[in-house]
């Protein structure tokens, strides 16, 4: 809706009874249903935590970091919100409890308070507000999701200050999702409830009435709980939405459709809009769901495989990989420290492909080496990202060129071939948070390799994350024992990606290209690393020899 004729309508997203319940897959959704229909979309979620990014943060604690393209290291939220509406986010699309207070204090040491008491309210409110009203220039909807659950002390700055934006712009500018949980009891054979009224009550207290409540549940909604939901909470019957567990995630946006979300919030926010056309993304959707070209085997050997939110993007993109290839895509997380001593490398065999994704740390490097190397010397198609890319730089420079003790001077700042080194830009940088190579760079591809074949461009533009990068001193004996360096940033002084041309499929690269990947439109190396793997085919006195030793 371009000519703006009308007000930016808000749409806010809080959940109850418990996390994880998928508030953002939920948003994301619908921010897809509201972009068939033909209005400009963004998401942005408020996190109630004190860090003032998620940088700093545990990959075990809180799932990967996604970095946008302006820099900012966020909630993997944003993820998925790019990845559903098909758009590139900024920093101003993750906020922070201690980004709010961090500016907050700042002022009030300027002095722009002129001498007033700084307090939650007004004060912490109003910058959320404004943080809302940034995004409303240039979109039609804002979708704002507020992290943790109703009830946490951490999140009533967040649900005041939507509670007051709602009073501001006027209840036909704004409407209020709650993400509930309908849980089945088996011992009574009955879906209760309880949980939702509850939830919806306390929010209510806040000062807060959803409009929509979307029911988590693993047994269909039937028209009695609908009924008697809706009577409890105060929300019309078709406002009371059921989210069943689907195969892919994909598959909600289609599933919510069917139950004419959108249609009610379109209806809520007296809108007047064309149905929207999910024929592609339907067809998107089949492809996963029963792709027609077979399947391929994935290993992803890393650092953080306890916890697979920590790879996320990257097993999207893997999916986004056999979406372009038509086919299924297995992916198994193996810890690299399985491998740290060689022993157990050969269970590679089972796969068709190998990917070592981002990391920081020692911890498991010798084992992501002993994975390379196998997938060197048998031909195995490899992907390397990031920390991916410099394991295979080692791993080349200590079995290939001899340099037995080469290292990260990350890992061993005693090595005598520090083949990977601190960036230049990272030696007087002594905090943690937001100081690394973050956001998008340009590279440049060298002309005739596999690096500027997939890319179809001898320029490109990729998002990182990292503070070390290729040791130049020792680019010239790389190449001289064959390693092709492919890309490079504009002036050729880092290594942006890696390759072996006599190899079927060895590709590493240095940015991130799962932050980028879409299912409608996948990262160029994943859809060629998938499709290498599909074409991989062991020989057959391997694969017979592989079966007899039980794999």
């Amino acid at each position: 809706m371009s000519d703006r004729s009308h007000e930016t309508k808000y749409i806010f997203v809080t959940g109850g009874v418990v996390s994880s319940l998928g508030k953002g897959i939920a948003g994301a959704s619908l921010g897809r249903l509201l972009k068939e229909r033909g209005l400009r979309v963004t998401l942005q979620k408020f996190d109630p935590y004190i860090n003032v990014d998620p940088g700093t943060l545990s990959p075990f604690q809180h799932g990967e970091v996604f970095v946008t393209d302006d820099g900012a290291e966020t909630d993997l939220d944003l993820g998925h919100y790019e990845r559903f509406i098909d758009a590139s986010l900024t920093q101003a699309n993750n906020i922070t409890t201690g980004r709010i207070y961090s500016d907050v204090i700042a002022r009030e040491r300027r002095g722009d308070y002129l001498g007033s008491t700084v307090q939650v309210v007004p004060h912490i409110t109003d910058h959320i507000k404004g943080a809302i009203r940034r995004l409303s220039d240039e979109h039609d909807v804002v979708i704002t999701e507020i992290g943790g659950t109703v009830g946490d002390i951490e999140s009533l700055p967040f649900l005041e200050a939507i509670r007051q934006f709602r009073q501001e712009v006027g209840r036909e500018n704004a409407l209020f999702v709650h993400l509930t949980l309908v849980p089945y009891i088996a011992a009574a054979g009955e879906l209760k409830t309880k949980p939702t009224q509850h939830s919806v009550r306390e929010l209510m207290q806040i000062g807060i009435q959803p409009d929509i409540v979307i029911c988590r549940t693993e047994h269909p909604l039937d028209d009695d709980i609908r009924r008697k939901i809706a009577l409890f909470t105060n929300v019309p019957m078709d406002g009371v939405v059921e989210a069943r567990d689907v195969e892919t995630i994909y598959e909600v946006p289609i599933e919510l459709r069917r139950q004419r979300l959108d249609d009610v919030v379109v209806r809520m926010l007296g809108l007047q809009l064309p149905d929207p056309d999910l024929g592609p993304w339907r067809d998107m959707v089949n492809r996963i769901k029963t792709p027609g070209s077979g399947r391929v085997r994935i290993a992803v050997v890393g650092k953080y495989t306890e916890l697979i939110d920590s790879y996320k993007s990257v097993q999207e993109a893997l999916i986004h990989g056999g979406i372009a290839n038509d086919v299924k895509v297995d992916i198994d997380w193996i810890s690299s420290e399985h491998f740290d001593d060689g022993a157990g490398v050969e269970r590679l065999r089972k796969y068709d492909g190998l990917l070592i994704p981002g990391g920081f740390g020692p911890r498991g490097v010798e084992g992501m080496l002993q994975a390379i190397r196998w997938a060197r010397e048998n031909r195995m198609p490899f992907f390397g990202i990031c920390l991916g890319l410099q394991c295979a730089v080692i791993e080349f420079a200590r079995n290939v060129c001899g340099l037995e003790d080469s290292d990260s001077f990350e890992f061993k700042e005693e090595s005598k071939d520090p083949v990977i080194c601190l960036m230049d830009s990272q030696l007087q940088v002594t905090t943690k948070g937001g100081t690394m190579r973050l956001g998008a760079y340009p590279a440049r591809l060298r002309q005739g390799t596999r690096a500027a074949e997939i890319y179809g461009s001898g320029e490109i533009s990729e998002r990182h994350r990292h503070r070390f990068e290729v040791n130049n001193e020792y680019r010239p004996l790389l190449e001289e024992h064959g390693l092709v360096i492919s890309g490079t940033s504009p002036d050729e002084g880092l290594v942006e990606m890696i390759e072996l041309p006599d190899h079927p499929w060895f590709v590493a690269c240095q940015f991130h290209p799962e932050l980028k990947s879409r299912p409608m439109r996948p990262a160029p190396l994943f859809a060629s690393f998938i499709q290498a793997a599909a074409q991989h085919v062991w020989p057959t006195n391997e694969v017979e020899s592989s079966a007899a030793a039980g794999d």
